[in-house]
């Protein structure tokens, strides 16, 4: 008896699967920074959060518009989805939205 075929979902190409990685870490960073953000402006006063995520999120910003630029050819994206991609690393955890939408319509590509 083998062993059931992965859900679309999950079988991504190697170029998806690191996209995806790229805008989930930097969806996560961005919201560590907020979350610092607002420990330092609001709550205490601190900013050991924004010290902690704030070069965090600059690396992992810069790795995402880096991979973006890596896998638009072999994802065969359009300038329109790649323009997208890059703008949506600029307003907080909108790489998310477009890591869901590029999976949805079948961007980041299968494995094969």
């Amino acid at each position: 008896m083998s062993a059931p075929s992965p859900a679309p979902s999950t079988a991504l190409s190697r170029h998806g699967r690191s996209f995806r990685l790229a805008a989930i870490a930097e969806a996560c960073s961005w919201a560590g920074l907020l979350v610092g953000m607002f420990f330092k402006y609001v709550v205490v006063h601190d900013d050991i959060g924004v010290k902690v995520f704030g070069p965090i999120h600059g690396a992992l910003f810069v790795a995402y518009i880096v991979v973006s630029l890596v896998v638009f050819r072999p994802l065969r994206w359009d300038a329109r989805t790649l323009v997208l991609a890059l703008l949506a690393s600029i307003p907080p955890l909108c790489t998310l939205w477009f890591e869901r939408w590029a999976e949805r319509t079948a961007r980041l590509g299968r494995a094969g």
